[in-house]
């Protein structure tokens, strides 16, 4: 058995955001925004959805876990998140939901 691993074949495109709410301790804003996070599946150039909250992994001076919440989501190319951006669930969960948030974060990635 060879111990290498193999590489998982995800979708090209990667959208991370992070979320930084206005009442970090309010569960019920938490769980609005993640409600919220979730009608996202629904649109059809989403390919996989994950919503987190910060780990309790080591504190080192890299890792930034002053967020509230995360999502990370996967298109098959650029165009499908482009299409996502302008997508009315989109536009609903942002018009539903930015009252929850301070700050916002998002890093767009292509794999190599």
């Amino acid at each position: 058995m060879s111990s290498q691993k193999k590489a998982i074949d995800l979708p090209a495109v990667s959208h991370t955001v992070f979320f930084w709410l206005k009442n970090p301790d309010s569960k019920e804003d938490r769980d609005a925004l993640i409600a919220g996070l979730k009608t996202l599946i629904q649109i059809a150039a989403v390919r996989s959805i994950r919503i987190g909250l910060p780990a309790a992994t080591a504190k080192r001076d890299v890792v930034d876990d002053g967020f509230d919440v995360s999502e990370l989501l996967f298109f098959d190319d650029i165009a499908g998140q482009n299409a996502y951006q302008v997508d009315a669930i989109h536009k609903r969960f942002v018009k539903d939901c930015e009252h929850l948030w301070r700050k916002v974060v998002v890093y767009d990635s292509v794999a190599v």
